[in-house]
Parts: C-alpha cells; sequence; structure tokens
C-alpha cells in the first residue's frame, strides 16, 4: 500500500495532525470498509450502537482489544472497530497499536515502521506529534514504535496512564490493540488503564480453557464483551456475540 503525508487534518479540540492516506486492499481484512454491504459490516455497525449507548451514558470511552491467544483475530477486530466507530469522521477515534512484542497494525495497512507509542513510554516524546490521522478510514494512529527495552517493562501502569491521560481528553474514542493474554502480561498492565476490554476468540480454535483462563485474568468485571471471530455460515466467517453487561443499566 502507498502512503504520503499530504497535509493535515483536525477535529474540534483536536491540534493539527498530519494525514497519512493509506490504500485499503482486501487483505487488509477490514470489512467495514472494503465490503460496506456485508454481514459483517453489519455486525460491526450493531457493535458501534451498542457502545455508542454506554458512551452516550458517559460509562465508556477507552477499550481495550485483545484475546486469549494469539492468532485469534484481535488486530483484526481492532481495525473494523476503529472504522465503524469513526463512521466517516463523525467521532474522533485513536488506534494505539499497544502490541509493542509483535505490531501488526501498521502492517496491514502498509506503513513503514516509525516511532510511536515506545517513544513515549520510554523517552517522554508527546504522543500528539507522533499521531497520525489516516484517510480514508476517518481514524488515527498511534504506531507501535521502536521498543528500546524490554516492551513488558515500558507498558508499566505509570507511564501508559500518562500517555492515556494526555490524548483521552482529545478524542471521543480510545482504542487499545492489546498483545494477547497469553504467554505475556501486558494486556493486565493495560487493561487497568482503559475502561474496558474486548475479548476476541476464533471459533473453533480457541480453547474453552484459555478463554476461561483469559477472563480469570483480566477480571470478570472488566471484560465488557465477547466478540466471535471465524464464526462458520455467515459471509466473511464473522459474527460477534454481546452479553446483556454491554448495554447500560
Amino acid at each position: 500500500m502507498n502512503q504520503s503525508i499530504v497535509g493535515a487534518a483536525t477535529s474540534p479540540g483536536l491540534p493539527l495532525m498530519p494525514v497519512l492516506e493509506v490504500q485499503v486492499r482486501p487483505e487488509s481484512r477490514i470489512f467495514y470498509y472494503t465490503e460496506p454491504h456485508s454481514s459483517a459490516a453489519d455486525r460491526f455497525r450493531y457493535l458501534r450502537m451498542i457502545l455508542g449507548e454506554l458512551w452516550n451514558a458517559g460509562k465508556l470511552k477507552s477499550l481495550l482489544i485483545t484475546s486469549p491467544l494469539p492468532q485469534d483475530g484481535k488486530t483484526t477486530i481492532a481495525l473494523n472497530l476503529a472504522t465503524a466507530l469513526a463512521d466517516r469522521g463523525k467521532r474522533s477515534v485513536l488506534l494505539i497499536e499497544g502490541d509493542l512484542h509483535q505490531p501488526t497494525v501498521g502492517d496491514r495497512l502498509g506503513l513503514p515502521r516509525r516511532p510511536g507509542l515506545a517513544e513515549c513510554l520510554g523517552d517522554g516524546a508527546d504522543p500528539l506529534s507522533l499521531i497520525r490521522k489516516l484517510q480514508p478510514l476517518g481514524w488515527y494512529l498511534l504506531p507501535a514504535g521502536y521498543p528500546d527495552r524490554n516492551p513488558t517493562e515500558l507498558l508499566q501502569a505509570e507511564m501508559i496512564s500518562s500517555v492515556l491521560a494526555r490524548v483521552s481528553p482529545l478524542f471521543d474514542w480510545v482504542l487499545i490493540d492489546s498483545p494477547p493474554v497469553a504467554p505475556l502480561t501486558d494486556a493486565l498492565s493495560l487493561a487497568r488503564q482503559t475502561s474496558a476490554t474486548l475479548l476476541t476468540v476464533r471459533d473453533g480454535r480457541t480453547p474453552r480453557r484459555a478463554v476461561e483462563k483469559a477472563v480469570a485474568l483480566l477480571g470478570r468485571q472488566r471484560v465488557l464483551g465477547v466478540v466471535f471471530n471465524g464464526v462458520k455460515g455467515l459471509d466473511h466467517l464473522y459474527s460477534a456475540y454481546y452479553g446483556g453487561s454491554l448495554r447500560p443499566s
């Protein structure tokens, strides 16, 4: 995918930020954008509606997206959810590439590696200087960057909380694409700094025991819902299940 800095864009309350033009191809698996009339896209619209109720009630703003194990599809969910929540620029959405071990968001969009979250955590860089708005997707990205030491050490609560405190007031939504819960502890550190967690599970692949362990480690009260990825019999093998806890009480 080709990319270039073409100018600057802002939303109310946001400072001017450079814009990156990306070419969103089918292999990016951003179905919400490439196949807007598919059942997969409809399910992200439904998820946006449910999350929007919590947002309107003032109960939800930052969301961690993780999975029990690697290869469960968490990044696919994060990319589609960011695109759905942005809704063509109607909301300001920041996606933070929080997997400093194996970042894949930039790769999926054909973006070269560049400084980002790791520099904020390790060197005190201002995250606003490293965030870019991605068009035509309509949301903002803080990439993973280049960790100069163990990523788990970088993601300690004090450091990540300062980054989130800096960016949260400026965006309607802050999403974090996190490492899986096992075998690392990074997701647990990140979960404590967000309003809630969405757990991505691959249907027919993720063992039930791994799901139960992930929920126990994260804390049931922090898990807002489970997104089932790869359900057979539906367009593009996607479906979502949303528990009663997703609705405002």
